[in-house]
């Protein structure tokens, strides 16, 4: 029996079809969208952690060089990794519902809920951020800073994790206040 290649192709190509609607649905069945979605946002959020901590050691390595006993202490380098994980996993990455809010405002319209937790998050992003970037410039380049300097680092820090704390408990609070009515109340 002779069998040309398009014959034996679209019979393979058949099967394929049939076999790909198969493992949607079994894909679909065992783990839905919104468990994918869940473990790549969990993910992400650690992630940020990691760096959250890792700007926290890079902040306390560049204090470690003050001749202060104080700062030369591995409980300090800890709690400011602990602190820069926390603020990091909180604060960047504000609540969907939160984005949603953000869309419904009209525009030109100030909010506290959804303003406020926005500005809050950015602003201890860029400050967090510069302080890492200061405190890793002033390693790799082995450059000696007067005390004053690496306080003031570690205060920029110290300030932009904490607007990032705050800003993620803003954005979680239970209640936002939406043009004096709050989403647990019933707008019906």
């Amino acid at each position: 029996m002779k069998m040309s290649i398009a014959v034996v192709l679209s019979a393979l190509s058949f099967g394929e079809r049939k076999l790909t609607k198969y493992a949607r649905v079994a894909t679909t069945t065992w783990l839905g969208r919104s468990v994918l979605i869940e473990l790549a946002h969990i993910l992400e959020r650690i992630g940020l952690a990691m760096v959250g901590a890792a700007g926290g050691l890079y902040v306390a390595v560049g204090m470690m060089r003050m001749e202060n006993d104080f700062f030369r202490n591995e409980w300090i380098v800890l709690l400011m990794m602990l602190y820069g994980g926390f603020g990091f996993y909180v604060g960047i990455d504000l609540p969907s519902r939160l984005a949603q809010t953000v869309e419904s405002t009209r525009s030109g319209e100030w909010s506290f809920g959804t303003d406020a937790a926005a500005i809050a998050s950015g602003a201890g992003t860029f400050f967090a951020a510069n302080a890492v970037f200061l405190s890793v410039g002033i390693i790799v380049f082995d450059y000696i800073m007067r005390d004053g300097f690496s306080v003031m680092v570690a205060c920029c820090w110290a300030i932009g994790t904490s607007f990032q704390i705050a800003a993620g408990a803003i954005g979680r609070s239970k209640v936002i206040v939406e043009d004096g009515v709050s989403e647990e109340q019933d707008v019906g």
